[in-house]
């Protein structure tokens, strides 16, 4: 009979060092309670490492305030940052238009998650400050804002007129939606962020605007740019409080929302497809975490690799 001992190094929260025997043995007749034993303590090894790797281990929501606005569709970004968010164990105030936040938040609460919802048109700067002041009159702070609220909204068609033919009421409806909604929701968040020396600020950006554009869409571009231009001058003013902000930039994403040229040019990525709603939310969820602690001004882009090929058309006629 001869026994191998198998040391696996492994480093967590929760201890330095944990050594798994594994035992080769020769004879036949091995004792049934020894087998017992060695068979149960593997199990347990097993079971130890499968919950250390679970995700609140990286990354816990415990105990923090998470706003996220725009979380009216099921299948939209804001919703799935939600719960994503609510998952990690954070509390979760939803914020839409419509009364589909309730539906959201009843979903949300079936999991188990802390979550509340408000209705609020976020371009009403009035609207903006009462929800604010009952987020804070309920719950005492708010550690997390993900700006996520902009162009897709029930009741609303966007305007693709070219520049020589667009309206100046249609512009500025889409620098309000697009670029003001963000500065309305920040600029009441921030100062209580700022007094409690913490925050994380996750704004929904786009790829169109700060790296590419398309016909039609010169508002909507010089919107999602500005958002970025903003949240660096507020990166290098709130960083001293402990205040991270951060843009991500969302490429071709199958939502609810997306057309069929869009999903048309999702299958014309590198990756070959468009992209999903949670795939965002996980860029916002990390930025919107304690670990990125050294993160700040920056513009995160998620589009399957959609902006850094040159060829974008089929692949059969190029790749």
């Amino acid at each position: 009979m001869f026994i191998v001992y198998l040391k696996i190094l492994f480093n967590n929260r929760y201890c330095n060092l944990v050594f798994m025997k594994v035992l080769f043995i020769t004879k036949l007749n091995l004792n049934y309670l020894i087998t017992k034993i060695f068979l149960n303590r593997i199990l347990r090894c097993f079971i130890f490492l499968t919950e250390e790797t679970d995700m609140r281990q990286f990354i816990n929501f415990e105990n923090q305030i998470c706003l996220v606005t725009g979380t009216g569709s099921p299948t939209g970004i804001g919703f799935q940052t939600a719960k994503i968010l609510g998952e990690l164990g954070g509390t979760v105030i939803l914020v839409a238009t419509t009364n589909r936040v309730d539906e959201r938040v009843k979903e949300l609460r079936n999991l188990n998650i802390k979550a509340a919802g408000y209705i609020a048109d976020l371009m009403d700067r009035n609207q903006v400050k009462e929800l604010v002041k009952n987020i804070i009159n309920e719950y005492s702070k708010i550690d997390v804002l993900i700006n996520n609220a902009g162009m897709a909204q029930v009741g609303y068609e966007e305007d693709f007129a070219t520049f020589n033919e667009v309206t100046y009421e249609s512009w500025d409806d889409s620098i309000n939606r697009n670029l003001n909604i963000t500065f309305n929701v920040t600029k009441e968040v921030l100062p209580h962020m700022t007094k409690n020396n913490y925050g994380r600020i996750v704004n929904t950006s786009s790829v169109t605007g700060p790296i590419v554009s398309n016909p039609g869409e010169a508002a909507y571009s010089a919107a999602k740019s500005a958002v970025i231009g903003m949240s660096r001058s507020i990166a290098i003013e709130v960083a001293k409080y402990n205040i991270m902000i951060n843009n991500v930039l969302p490429g071709w994403i199958a939502t609810a929302s997306q057309t069929e040229s869009e999903a048309a040019g999702g299958e014309n990525t590198p990756a070959g497809r468009g992209g999903s709603a949670e795939e965002v939310a996980n860029m916002n969820v990390f930025l919107a975490s304690e670990k990125a602690s050294y993160i700040t001004g920056q513009a995160f882009i998620v589009d399957g690799g959609n902006t850094i090929q040159e060829y974008k058309g089929p692949k059969e006629l190029y790749y």
